[in-house]
């Protein structure tokens, strides 16, 4: 079921998981991606970071002074008050997939809708259990799928997340990057008649 708007969407995502929930939710858009830096405060809350970061990437389009909406999202992973980004190499995979093993993370997806000067955020958390997981596990896992593009080193969607994962608390999408429920109520007010 397409899902028409009263404006041209833009996601700004390089992520294939993002656009595929954007699709399936019926949305047409494009993508475009402009170069942000994605640095924080360190003193900044984990549970803001998500949001900030979603903000910072749509300020870039800030003043373009077009009709569009652009959609903006940022995830994290946060074991222990410490926050998982995108591991940079191998070992940084390893040390992060170990650290979740067996253990019980938290996944803070944050949005947010430029509509231009207004900005519209919203934040979803997820709590993700893991079972403890042999290093064989973790290294077959980051050989095959090469997780440096993800939060906490892992897709919820690939192999280690089927295989893994014992329990869920919160929304699937949120782990996935884009919590689908709250995208559609930030769109609901721009729905075609």
């Amino acid at each position: 079921m397409i899902t028409l708007l009263t404006r041209p969407l833009v996601l700004a995502s390089n992520s294939p998981r993002r656009r595929q929930l954007l699709q399936e939710c019926g949305f047409e858009f494009t993508t475009e991606v402009r170069p942000t830096r994605e640095e924080f405060p360190a003193s900044m809350p984990a549970q803001q970071v998500p949001v900030y970061l979603a903000q910072q990437k749509a300020e870039c389009f800030r003043h373009d002074h077009d009709n569009r909406l652009i959609l903006c999202a940022d995830t994290i992973v946060v074991q222990d008050n410490v926050i998982l980004n995108k591991p940079k190499h191998t070992q940084e995979a390893t040390s992060m997939l170990s650290l979740l093993s067996g253990a019980t993370h938290r996944v803070i997806t944050g949005v947010c809708l430029l509509d231009g000067d207004r900005y519209t955020t919203a934040t979803d958390v997820a709590m993700v259990t893991f079972r403890r997981l042999q290093d064989r596990e973790i290294e077959r896992y980051i050989e095959q799928c090469r997780p440096y593009d993800k939060a906490g080193g892992y897709g919820i969607q690939e192999w280690i997340g089927m295989v893994g994962i014992e329990r869920i608390e919160g929304s699937y999408y949120t782990i996935m990057g884009l919590p689908t429920h709250l995208v559609y109520d930030l769109l609901k007010p721009y729905f075609a008649e």
